[in-house]
């Protein structure tokens, strides 16, 4: 069973805490905000669609605090991830350029495969979804995107993240095998 590290990061008051907690259904989805302090570690397990045989996967999902006072911190948080969600607000103008930076701090830097890499546009109770193109850089509009509703598709969600879990399962497992060729060879 592979085990993977995430790291869910982002601009403050995106919803990363949410869907994390939606996602390994460790508490309700929703309340009053307060912000996350450092970073919060999940463990569970998940499926891991389109992975070898459809995988369990054990997942450990790093909640990390948007704030940029622990940028000191964020080497040691990206060391040995798996991959990389970024989660924000579409409907906050500044989310759409922040996110660029936390692009370039976590994923750029760790020459990370498109594979490895999630966008969520996450939208919070009560706003409105559009799923239409959003004004992304270049760099960010090649990794997936998907929109995030937990109101009215929660489900969505929950499979999104899954065949995300395989994709990363799936590149975990094609570096493991070129490793143990290259140690043969």
């Amino acid at each position: 069973m592979f085990k993977a590290k995430v790291l869910f990061i982002g601009p403050n008051e995106s919803g990363k805490t949410v869907l994390a907690n939606f996602l390994s259904d460790t508490a309700d989805v929703g309340g009053e905000y307060r912000p996350t302090q450092g970073v919060r570690i999940l463990e569970f397990e998940s499926q891991a669609e389109g992975s070898h045989d459809n995988d369990k996967c054990d997942v450990e999902l790093w909640d990390c605090s948007g704030d940029f006072k622990l940028e000191t911190c964020w080497p040691a948080i990206i060391k040995d991830s798996s991959g990389v969600v970024i989660i924000f607000n579409p409907n906050v103008p500044s989310h759409l350029k922040e996110i660029e930076t936390w692009y370039s701090m976590f994923i750029s830097s760790q020459s990370l495969q498109e594979s490895q890499c999630l966008l969520i546009a996450h939208h919070k109770p009560g706003s409105a979804v559009e799923d239409g193109r959003l004004p992304l850089a270049s760099h960010l509009g090649r990794l997936p995107l998907i929109h995030s509703n937990l109101e009215e598709e929660p489900e969505d969600v929950k499979q999104a993240f899954c065949k995300y879990l395989g994709s990363v399962v799936k590149t975990m497992s094609e570096s493991r095998e070129r490793e143990e060729m290259s140690i043969i060879t």
